[in-house]
C-alpha cells in the first residue's frame, strides 16, 4: 500500500481535527448529552468509518478495505470494553456527571497518544524481528485468558477497574483537596496549590489506557501490517466513544456475554498472530498446513463473533426479564 506523505498529513490533520472539534465543543458547552444526541453522533462517526473504508477500496483495492474494516471492528470491540472500565472507574471515584465529559475526553486523548506510540514502535519492531509475532500472539492469548477467567469466576468489571499501584502511590504523596472542583485538575487553596480528585481520575484512566493499548496494537497487527490502516482504524475506533459512554449505563447488564465474545475475538487474533509467524519461517508448511488466514475469512469470523455475542446477550436479557416477571407474579 503506497501512501504519499501528503495523504498521511491530510489524514492525520482531518481525523485529529474531528477529535479536537469534539474537545472544543466540550470546553465551551459542558453538559450531560441526551441519548438522542449521543446516538446521532455515534451514527455519524460509524458512517464516516464505513465511507472511509469504501474510499480505501476505491483507491487501493478491496484487500486493504477489508483489512481496514477488520481492524476497525476489532479495535472498536476492545475500545468498548475499555469504555466499560472507564464507566466503573468514574462511578467508583464519584466523578460529577457534568465533569465526566472532560475526564472521558482526556482518557480518549491519552489512549490515542499511547496507541500512536505503540503503532510506531510496533512497526519498527516488526520490520526488524518477525519472531515478535510469536510474543504478540502469546500476549493476546494471555489477555483472552484473563478476560474469560474473570467471567468464569463471576468477577464483575468493577474488580478489573481497581486502582493500580501507580495511581495509589501518587495519591498517597500528592497534596489533594479531596474533592472535585468542576473539571479542574489543580486549584489554589489557602494552603497552596492542590490537585483535585479529577487529577487522580485522569491517572486511573491513563493507566487503564496503557493496558488496553498493549492488547489492541498486537491485535490489529495480526490483521494488517499497513501502518496507515492501523492508525486510521484506531482513530475511527475512538471516535464517538465519548457519546457511547453516556448510553452504556443501560447496556452494562444487557451485554452479559461481552467477555465471552472478547475472549473468542482475542483468541482468534492470538492464534492468527502465531500462525503468521509460523508462515514467515515456513513452519506451517513443514507441519503440513497453511498458516495464513484470508482477510475476507478474518472479517467474517470477527463479524460472526460480534453478532453471536450480541444475540446471545439479548436472549439472556429476555430470559432473565421473563424469569423476574414470573417470580414477581
Amino acid at each position: 500500500m503506497n501512501i504519499h506523505s501528503y495523504t498521511w498529513i491530510i489524514t492525520v490533520v482531518v481525523l485529529i481535527g474531528f477529535l479536537v472539534f469534539d474537545a472544543v465543543i466540550i470546553g465551551r458547552r459542558p453538559h450531560v448529552p441526551s441519548t438522542r444526541e449521543c446516538l446521532r453522533y455515534i451514527a455519524f462517526y460509524v458512517t464516516l468509518a464505513v465511507l472511509f473504508g469504501l474510499g480505501i477500496w476505491w483507491f487501493s483495492g478491496i484487500q486493504y478495505s477489508l483489512e481496514f474494516y477488520s481492524g476497525w471492528l476489532t479495535e472498536y470491540s476492545l475500545s468498548l470494553d475499555n469504555l466499560f472500565i472507564f464507566l466503573i472507574i468514574m462511578e467508583k471515584q464519584k466523578v460529577p456527571r457534568q465533569a465526566q465529559q472532560f475526564a472521558l475526553l482526556v482518557g480518549i486523548m491519552l489512549s490515542l497518544a499511547l496507541r500512536g506510540g505503540f503503532i510506531a514502535l510496533g512497526k519498527v519492531v516488526i520490520e526488524q524481528f518477525a519472531w515478535v509475532f510469536f510474543l504478540f500472539g502469546l500476549w493476546v492469548l494471555h489477555a483472552a485468558w484473563g478476560v474469560i477467567s474473570d467471567f468464569v469466576r463471576s468477577d464483575d468489571a468493577s474488580e478489573r477497574a481497581e486502582e493500580g499501584r501507580i495511581a495509589k502511590w501518587i495519591q498517597s504523596r500528592v497534596p489533594s483537596t479531596g474533592t472535585f472542583v468542576d473539571d479542574k485538575l489543580v486549584v489554589h487553596t489557602p494552603q497552596g496549590r492542590r490537585v483535585t480528585l479529577m487529577f487522580f481520575t485522569i491517572i486511573a484512566l491513563g493507566t487503564t489506557d496503557v493496558m488496553f493499548a498493549l492488547d489492541s496494537i498486537p491485535a490489529i497487527y495480526s490483521l494488517t501490517r499497513e501502518p496507515y490502516i492501523v492508525f486510521t482504524a484506531n482513530v475511527f475506533a475512538l471516535m464517538g466513544l465519548r457519546q457511547l459512554y453516556f448510553v452504556l449505563g443501560s447496556l452494562l447488564e444487557k451485554l452479559y456475554y461481552l467477555p465471552v465474545g472478547l475472549t473468542a475475538l482475542l483468541g482468534f487474533i492470538g492464534v492468527k498472530l502465531i500462525l503468521h509467524a509460523m508462515n514467515h519461517y515456513g513452519l506451517d508448511a513443514k507441519l503440513g498446513f497453511t498458516g495464513e488466514i484470508d482477510t475476507l475469512v478474518s472479517l467474517a469470523i470477527i463479524v460472526g463473533i460480534l453478532v453471536v455475542t450480541a444475540i446471545a446477550s439479548q436472549i439472556k436479557t429476555r430470559v432473565d426479564t421473563v424469569r423476574v416477571r414470573g417470580d414477581t407474579n
